[in-house]
């Protein structure tokens, strides 16, 4: 990629031009203040996008009504300088800010007269307490635990049926909410309004959640008449401003079930969408459907889904319209994306993931550099939304701390040894070497990535590869020598200012387990043996897990055995359904709350609830974790730091042995 880009190109939007073609889609960050303001957090983290180089911003979910719903708010005019502030920001780096507005599909102000109610409730009970009245404090603590309970069956159950029963009135009224805050963006100087077209636009437009008999159900013309009247009320409330429609499509999986329930299917996605432009839309985003319960079916996970598998709709709706059309969705590498623009099937291209994981892509087009790539693991960012916490990228260690955490210009030069080409060693040596350090990696095997070649070895995860590929790419730019096959000793090191350990785990064996027919999870993934007839994988955390997909990719019958619950604790909720829908049809035993006592050769035999049993088995596969490999180096008088899986007690995950790395290497 150079500076000739189509990725870098202008275009124009209604009345504005963004500078290229790179978008920031809505994600929810969590970052908002409780009000739904922008705070700090978030108006730092937008900036650093700014600063990378994206010319088109939008902030995800952005509700026009005081929601309990964690996200941000306009809809009040004390929020309008907090929205402006930060669209003041990104203008000094040309990019353009929008806001996604939307509207829950519950009775925003029933649900939250009520969970008032439940507090004020416990605020008495509370000063009751204080007061030593504790029967006034029983009575109404069961009262707000009541009121809140019955919230929550009350949104629950709007969420089913609310589109389907909200009165006219209250559609009017929230058409008026939604006008409202497009006027108080334009007043912040947002320079253009994204309609969420899922939510509950996306559930009166569905033929699968819209049951409604009025002049707002039924035929396609009636479902897509609130849509239109969204559009138009933005339009005269806020004129100039810029329009865009997120098109949310109703996509086909491979087993021919539906994937999403709000929005449309294609055929009558193709109809909204010449209705859209007819009205004054500037801007479409084709994007796949939700409202499935689970954000994977709309942001899927690595090898899930193949990349940009929306674009054939995108492609044929741009061929409807003569306004911009974007496309969001898998979108991994700059060369895709360059390749769709190319094609004539996008305008624009949405790297939502992609620019938490690097948001120098702008940048580092324009400038021919490597770039990081999103591993669409989901572990750090839709986890992150649906389990309402602060979103973040496992391989930045910046997302959400953008003020405060930045890769600084060290004082002094220094020679550096890092010891292990893991990911954490590799991380380390990237952020040394840009801080100015000269870094020298001894690595005992012949490739960089450690742990990262066996995580790539179950089923759909080979795409993590792209981690440590990203570091073959970028190390020799920044002059970082890399010493293969070499396992240092104190006279290597010796003349190093500082000593970065990073040499990883090993897998734990079990001492009552033993003989030939079992064998280590790792050299299973490793493919050092091989595996066959009936296993039993003791061990139900992710490499667990995992290794019993990649037995039944073998053609093994599988069974796990886990002392806890549950198994893969821990692996993401986008993937959890994957990976239980697999071993549901492949018929995989799960032995939860079950301790291993021996293996007598045809069978493991176990507790299971005090209940002795025994599980047959041809072989044993042992994946009950790992624990840190020890290095020390006696006689370095300089300073020594430890990082990733050997810097604790406890062996780090990715995204902790990115972060120790950064952290150690940007404070040398």
């Amino acid at each position: 990629m150079s500076k000739n880009s189509k990725l870098l190109e202008s275009i124009q939007v209604g009345n504005m031009t963004l500078k290229n073609r790179i978008m920031f889609p809505p994600l929810t960050t969590g970052y908002e203040e409780r009000d739904g303001s922008i705070g700090g957090r978030s108006f730092h983290f937008y900036k650093r996008l700014a600063q990378g180089g994206a010319g088109y911003v939008v902030i995800g979910d952005v509700a026009p009504v005081n929601t309990a719903s964690p996200t941000p708010k306009l809809c009040d005019d004390a929020q309008i300088p907090s929205f402006k502030k930060l669209a003041d920001a990104m203008h000094e780096y040309d990019c353009k800010l929008a806001l996604q507005i939307f509207h829950p599909e519950y009775d925003v102000p029933g649900v939250g007269k009520m969970i008032m109610g439940s507090m004020m409730a416990m605020r008495v009970a509370q000063q009751a307490k204080a007061q030593g009245d504790m029967e006034t404090f029983k009575t109404k603590m069961a009262e707000s635990e009541k009121i809140r309970a019955d919230a929550y069956a009350k949104l629950h159950h709007d969420m089913k049926f609310f589109v389907s029963e909200c009165s006219v009135d209250t559609l009017m009224d929230i058409k008026k909410s939604i006008a409202d805050c497009a006027k108080r963006a334009q007043q912040a100087g947002i320079d253009a309004i994204e309609i969420h077209g899922d939510r509950l636009v996306g559930s009166l437009c569905s033929s699968l959640l819209n049951h409604r008999t009025d002049e707002y159900g039924g035929p396609l013309e009636n479902r897509i008449r609130y849509a239109l009247e969204i559009v138009r009320a933005i339009k005269e409330a806020a004129p100039g401003i810029v329009v865009e429609y997120k098109l949310p499509i109703i996509t086909t999986n491979p087993d021919g079930t539906l994937r999403g329930k709000g929005g449309l299917v294609p055929e009558e996605a193709y109809v909204l969408a010449v209705e859209l432009e007819k009205a004054g839309v500037d801007m479409i985003q084709v994007a796949q459907a939700n409202h499935t319960g689970n954000m994977g079916d709309t942001i899927p996970p690595m090898g899930t889904l193949p990349e940009n598998w929306t674009l054939d709709v995108c492609a044929k709706v741009k061929s409807l319209v003569s306004i911009p059309v974007a496309t969001v969705g898998r979108v991994i590498s700059v060369a895709n994306g360059e390749e769709i623009l190319v094609s004539g099937k996008a305008d624009i291209i949405g790297y939502g993931r992609s620019l938490l994981t690097d948001p120098d892509i702008a940048k580092k087009v324009e400038a021919d550099q490597p770039i990081r790539e999103c591993l669409n693991c989901n572990k750090g960012c839709v986890d992150a939304i649906q389990n309402r916490k602060y979103i973040s990228c496992v391989l930045n260690a910046e997302n959400g701390d953008e003020e405060t955490i930045f890769i600084k210009q060290a004082e002094a030069s220094k020679k550096i040894a890092i010891v292990g080409a893991g990911i954490a060693g590799l991380e380390a040596a990237r952020v040394a070497a840009i801080r100015g350090h000269k870094v020298t990696i001894f690595e005992k095997s012949d490739k960089i990535g450690g742990q990262i070649h066996l995580a790539s070895k179950p089923p759909r995860k080979e795409e993590i590869l792209r981690s440590i590929q990203y570091y073959e790419k970028v190390l020799p730019t920044l002059g970082v020598e890399i010493k293969f096959n070499h396992a240092p000793c104190i006279n290597c090191v010796k003349g190093y200012d500082e000593l970065i350990i990073a040499v990883g785990a090993k897998d734990i064996s079990l001492p009552f387990l033993q003989g030939d027919k079992v064998v280590s999870s790792w050299d299973v993934l490793d493919g050092k043996v091989d595996i066959a007839g009936k296993v039993a994988v003791i061990g139900g955390g992710l490499v667990g897990t995992e290794t019993a997909e990649f037995a039944i990719e073998k053609g093994c019958e599988v069974a796990i055995v886990e002392m806890l619950d549950t198994i893969a604790r821990g692996e993401s909720s986008t993937i959890l359904p994957v990976i239980k829908k697999d071993f549901a049809q492949h018929n995989v035993q799960e032995y939860t709350k079950t301790k291993v006592n021996g293996f007598n050769g045809t069978a493991i035999l176990a507790t299971q609830e005090d209940k002795e049993i025994e599980i047959p088995c041809d072989m044993v596969i042992v994946a009950v974790g790992s624990k840190k490999n020890e290095l020390d180096f006696p006689g370095f008088e300089k300073p020594i730091h430890y990082i990733g899986d050997c810097s604790g007690e406890r062996t780090a995950d990715i995204a902790s042995a990115i972060r120790s790395a950064y952290n150690i290497a940007n404070n040398l």
